[in-house]
């Protein structure tokens, strides 16, 4: 197999040196660039498989050349580096189609793990060896990308999933970046019919809008310039299968008519052909996005939203099901010792607490990667604070903003209004977090069952 070709993007010009000089050691052929318009440059004039680049650049950012890349070399798989207060940008970034980020100070073991990550994701790399743990049956339990939390919410789920997989029908599921979506979709195929057919993966977030619908529907030779050869689309690759589609709400008006069309009839029709294909596939489809509010500005077809949302499922944030992160904690250390080859137990008291106290902006993938991360440095049998980033020693992160009115709206409305948004909203969280088991959340909310009955009613929100 060739080297993989790898292209660093950073103004620093000695971490440039310093990194290529490491993967070149690696096995990677490699080149850099110290500006976004020398690199945009490179890669229109070369191929290369992976870009890092860092998200600070003195003519453009992290989003703009994933935006750049996403457009003009599809192909090609994206790591952005991020100073440790960049998270949630970073977070931003991969909704746009960067396939991680690693945040700074780099460790070159780290770097190289994620590098092989990505290289093998996009089938151009090995992702280095998987170790057996030396303890019990835990690689059988790491190797499983899916695990399910042990919360109330966790158990929503569960059921919800158990009853729409053997239908057939068209779930939508909604919920922050990183809270596991795909994995979830991956669940309801596994437990289907369908099973044993095609699982396709689609991020419309990640598509150049000029190849979205060849992306999706196919093209024949010579449909449009660059067309040298015949290609199937994903609905064709899924035959008999699942179909599923991360953040749907980025298609453009015209693929969603496309996709209103294959929900209706059931077919679909290559770029440039006059031929319709039959296809026999299950739609699940995700978002990070109100799609309603999307609907309401004129952004996404009501008619699609109709038929892709005859079922939904929510995904809570990590934030708001904090009770289940030592269950993700256990999954992700042992997932990390079979990657990595190590013994590690968990984490001390201290680095535990950094964890349960830290506000997940990017969810559960972020904990994913931040425990990996410390697995890698740890030298004992637990891991200790110090291998944990600044962006989780700090404090547990930036505050969560929650929607507010404004001075002018309160006094409008007035303070009694006002507080009786804020106590429906909390009644809401506290139903959300504990799955609408309502004995639970009057125990949680420190009243007796029949108030919580009588305020649910008040407010609306029984279900």
């Amino acid at each position: 197999m060739p080297k993989a070709r790898i292209l660093i993007v950073d103004d620093d010009q000695d971490l440039c040196l310093l990194l290529g000089r490491f993967l070149v050691k690696n096995g990677y052929s490699v080149e850099s660039a110290g500006k976004g318009a020398r690199a945009k440059e490179l890669i229109t004039q070369s191929e290369f498989d992976l870009v890092l680049c860092d998200h600070r650049l003195p003519d453009t950012d992290g989003l703009q050349m994933v935006q750049f890349i996403r457009a003009n070399a599809p192909g090609t798989v994206v790591i952005i580096i991020t100073g440790h207060s960049e998270v949630r940008l970073a977070v931003e970034i991969m909704r746009h189609g960067a396939f991680d980020y690693i945040g700074k100070p780099l460790y070159p073991d780290e770097l190289l793990m994620r590098v092989q990550d990505a290289l093998a994701s996009a089938g151009k790399g090995d992702p280095g060896p998987k170790v057996s743990k030396p303890n019990g049956n835990a690689e059988s339990t790491a190797n499983d990308d899916y695990v399910e939390g042990d919360g109330a919410a966790a158990e929503v789920i569960a059921k919800h999933i158990a009853l729409v997989a053997p239908t057939d029908m068209t779930v939508l599921i909604v919920g922050e970046t990183g809270t596991g979506k795909e994995f979830v979709a991956k669940r309801i195929h596994g437990k289907s019919g369908r099973t044993n057919a095609p699982f396709v993966a689609v991020d419309c977030g990640a598509l150049p809008k000029d190849l979205a619908g060849s992306e999706l529907f196919g093209h024949i030779k010579g449909a449009f310039t660059g067309a040298i050869a015949d290609r199937v689309g994903s609905f064709e690759q899924a035959q008999g299968g699942t179909l599923f589609l991360d953040e749907v709400g980025n298609l453009s008006h015209d693929d969603q008519m496309k996709l209103l069309r294959v929900l209706q009839e059931r077919k679909i029709r290559r770029i440039g052909s006059n031929k319709d294909v039959d296809v026999d596939v299950r739609i699940l489809a995700a978002t990070n996005e109100d799609l309603s509010k999307a609907v309401a500005k004129g952004r996404f077809r009501e008619d699609l939203l109709h038929r892709i949302n005859e079922f939904t499922i929510h995904l809570l944030p990590l934030r708001q099901r904090k009770e289940e992160i030592p269950r993700f904690v256990d999954h992700f250390v042992q997932q990390a010792n079979v990657r990595l080859g190590r013994s590690v137990v968990g984490f001390d008291k201290e680095a535990f607490e950094r964890i349960m106290d830290h506000v997940w902006s990017g969810n559960l993938r972020e904990l994913g990667n931040v425990i990996k991360r410390a697995v890698l440095l740890s030298t004992g049998e637990r891991i200790t604070a110090d291998c944990l980033p600044a962006t989780v020693l700090s404090g547990g992160g930036p505050p969560v903003e929650l929607p507010v009115r404004s001075v002018e709206e309160n006094v409008d409305t007035g303070l009694r209004d006002v507080a009786h948004q804020a106590e429906r909203a909390a009644i809401l969280t506290a139903l959300e977090r504990n799955g609408f088991n309502r004995s639970r959340t009057a125990e949680q909310l420190n009243i007796d069952r029949k108030t919580l009955y009588n305020k649910i009613k008040a407010f609306g929100l029984e279900r």
